[in-house]
């Protein structure tokens, strides 16, 4: 994973979410509801990173529970891979966010809290030690590589970053941000696509 961090010592997923539920090692724990950690089974063989939690990830204290990891259910099922057997996770454990009236609008995590929350990561997949891990988006690409790749560039092809086999492809909130309908339905059949790539 490029520059290797330190690795947490605990080695088995339970201690490692026992341990970030306290993380304060960026200021990003103050305003969260709480540490979002991955969840799947403990000998999954395909690892799925995303950019960190949305509103709905937060309150609930699961990952890709909100929109998104509706759509990722769906296009899941339609690439034929057992979702119950993925792992699901962030780069960043914490809801980054800014406060609009009532509403939590998503902010993306800059690179020092992309930094603080790789220890997590690495933690997770050195317990994990998946065959394939699928990077949904540039933060997650970012935080696996250790720096900037551009997911266009990389999409749909297997990098190996450090020994670890990694799929770059877009983060499925991408998808739902795209207005028109037709290119969201094109958008979201290449996304399928990449996804395929898993099995």
């Amino acid at each position: 994973m490029g520059k290797v961090d330190p690795i947490p010592k605990a080695g088995t997923i339970a201690a490692l979410r026992a341990d970030a539920a306290d993380c304060k090692a960026c200021p990003l724990w103050k305003p969260a509801t709480q540490t979002v950690f991955g969840e799947g089974p403990d000998d999954a063989e395909i690892v799925m990173v995303g950019e960190q939690p949305g509103d709905k990830e937060d309150m609930a204290g699961k990952p890709f529970v909100g929109p998104a990891g509706a759509l990722l259910d769906r296009a899941l099922d339609e690439a034929d891979v057992d979702r119950a057997k993925v792992y699901v996770t962030n780069a960043v454990k914490h809801f980054k966010f800014t406060q609009r009236g009532k509403r939590r609008l998503h902010q993306r995590p800059n690179g020092g809290e992309i930094k603080a929350c790789r220890f997590w990561l690495s933690g997770e997949l050195n317990a994990l030690r998946p065959r394939l891990v699928v990077a949904l988006g540039a933060t997650a690409l970012r935080s696996l590589a250790g720096k900037a790749l551009p997911i266009g560039r990389h999409r749909g092809r297997i990098l190996d970053l450090g020994g670890t086999k990694v799929l770059p492809t877009v983060h499925p909130s991408y998808l739902l941000r795209i207005p028109d309908e037709d290119a969201r339905a094109r958008a979201y059949r290449h996304f399928v696509a990449d996804l395929k790539l898993v099995r």
